[in-house]
């Protein structure tokens, strides 16, 4: 194992140990890399299992790991919590992070991307905690998400359009029901001749287009200086000249600055928010643009959100495990104290199959989306799955 030095758990700061820094340089060398996974004990089995999504460590002698939307006991354990403790200062400290009785709780990620939540004591109170979201080697595209039956053709095409025609978008969703799948997903729609900003907690969405600018938030070092929240990076990312602005995920006050950014010529951006419906996902708007510390009446917020938002992808995780499109809703406009909104595609449970798998159907409501308008105004061709369910207007 690469030794790592220990008070409690720490983080190796780059170039204290030449060893350590050696074999935590991601992919300078196979070997080098190899070094790496083997220095995380048990967890390197199920770090190169592709089936599993999650894992998810309860102190040093149990370990779960999530396989198709269902957790399982892995039969893992480490040697004892020190072992466990040596294994999340390699992880933290190799992305330059501290962990210790001070800051007991640390989001990091591996060299390969996969997204990491530590928690020690005393917070943590029955021993370590640390939850590895994995990074997929080979990220869904869109027809992967269609065969899974988290997207139909018909709504595969409705994102496409929504994307081209500049529609500003949230994806909205419960933890873990896929928002930032599908988020990769739709970016990959954006045109390759466009300057994506992309902006997020832990760096997780991986774009192809030749001009993508990645930036990550970076916390306090241990005495309390030099923070970069993502609040700071969206106001940075305006003077960059973006055509695009993608947001991991809003959960604060930086909610108002995409709110204005969207509607103030950076429109056709995609941003993730945690919430159970699109209604839900309005109201969770508004709490957050009022966390910005912005004394605004609810009214003007609600306004810019109608002004704002033209989409809204909900995302669940049904009681089988899979993960679906719920709904897309389109945001209409103002009426009175209430932002209207139009639903487009809703999901339908039809039944349940012999294996125990829900039988699901997202139908189309019969109102007509806006989108398809906008896509022939800007004189942009409409998708074919899409055109056959919205002929265009003559």
């Amino acid at each position: 194992m690469v030794p790592v030095p220990r008070s409690h758990v720490r983080a190796v700061p780059r170039g204290d140990d030449a060893a350590v820094t050696a074999a935590l340089s991601p992919f300078t060398a196979v070997d080098q890399f190899d070094q790496y996974l083997e220095s995380l004990g048990p967890l390197r089995e199920l770090i190169e299992d592709q089936t599993i999504t999650e894992i998810m460590v309860v102190g040093p002698h149990t370990i779960f790991a999530e396989r198709g939307g269902h957790i399982e006991p892995t039969g893992l354990s480490f040697r004892d919590e020190n072992h466990l403790l040596d294994v999340i200062a390699v992880i933290v400290g190799s992305v330059g992070r501290r962990v210790d009785a001070h800051q007991p709780v640390c989001d990091a990620r591996l060299l390969d991307g996969s997204r990491v939540a530590v928690s020690v004591p005393p917070v943590a109170v029955n021993g370590p905690l640390l939850t590895i979201r994995k990074f997929r080697k080979d990220p869904f595209g869109v027809q992967d998400l269609v065969r899974m039956g988290t997207l139909t053709e018909e709504t595969a095409a409705m994102l496409e359009a929504a994307v081209s025609a500049r529609a500003n978008m949230i994806i909205s969703g419960g933890t873990g029901s896929g928002k930032t799948t599908l988020l990769n997903v739709c970016s990959g729609f954006i045109p390759s001749d466009e300057r994506i900003v992309t902006i997020e907690d832990a760096a997780e969405l991986r774009l192809h287009q030749p001009h993508v600018c990645t930036l990550e938030a970076q916390p306090a070092d241990p005495d309390g200086y030099g923070p970069v929240t993502i609040r700071d990076l969206v106001w940075h990312s305006l003077r960059m000249r973006p055509d695009r602005i993608v947001v991991g995920e809003c959960r604060g006050g930086e909610a108002f600055d995409m709110l204005q950014a969207m509607s103030t010529g950076h429109d056709g951006s995609l941003s993730t928010l945690h919430a159970n419906s699109a209604r839900d996902c309005v109201s969770r708007l508004e709490t957050l643009v009022m966390m910005a510390g912005l004394d605004l009446p609810i009214r003007a917020i609600r306004q810019q959100i109608s002004a704002a938002v033209d989409v809204i992808v909900q995302l669940e995780r049904l009681r089988d495990g899979s993960r679906r499109v719920t709904s897309i809703t389109e945001v209409v406009r103002m009426e009175g104290e209430t932002v209207t909104m139009q639903d487009i595609f809703v999901l339908e449970v039809t039944g349940t199959g012999p294996d125990g798998r829900l039988r699901t159907e997202l139908r189309r409501t019969g109102v007509r989306s806006r989108i398809v308008d906008r896509l022939v105004e800007r004189g942009l061709p409409v998708p074919e799955a899409l055109a056959k369910v919205f002929p265009t207007r003559r």
